[in-house]
């Protein structure tokens, strides 16, 4: 067979995802940017919080775009990326689109990634928290199953 179906997020999933995310961000009063992708890493919804930091909007992006094209979350290079590391210099890969910081996360369903969602503006550990509301709800939305 020459072509195959390729589950993919749709623009109400993305809706969902940035609906959680605002909500949780708002709910730990950092202001974010968050973007949602579809499982060929293209953007879906966009949301810049008033508040949030400017030059974390193509960040957003790219965590959603990183954690998408390479199905993990972006927080997994944390310890890879280091002078030395295994993944040193993967930053600069993908016209230096690829993002090593947590705070994107891919949406699964039945070990299919379907898209992703990247946030930015807190600490790492704060964008992958509000990352992480959004993919929650998309899960509890459409019934699909979190693990890769």
């Amino acid at each position: 067979m020459s072509t195959k179906n390729v589950p993919t997020l749709t623009l109400e999933g993305a809706r969902i995802a940035l609906a959680a995310a605002e909500a949780r961000s708002n709910e730990i009063k950092i202001p974010m940017n968050i973007a949602v992708v579809d499982n060929a890493c293209h953007l879906l919804a966009f949301a810049r919080m008033e508040g949030a930091k400017y030059t974390s909007i193509n960040i957003a992006i790219d965590k959603a775009y990183t954690a998408a094209g390479h199905r993990a979350p972006t927080s997994v290079y944390k310890d890879a990326v280091w002078p030395g590391g295994p993944a040193y210099g993967i930053n600069h890969s993908n016209s230096g689109r690829f993002m090593t910081i947590a705070g994107g996360i891919p949406i699964v369903r039945d070990g299919v990634v379907v898209g992703a969602i990247g946030c930015s503006t807190g600490l790492p550990s704060q964008d992958e928290d509000v990352a992480k509301s959004g993919v929650d709800a998309v899960h509890k939305s459409f019934g699909f199953k979190s693990k890769l």
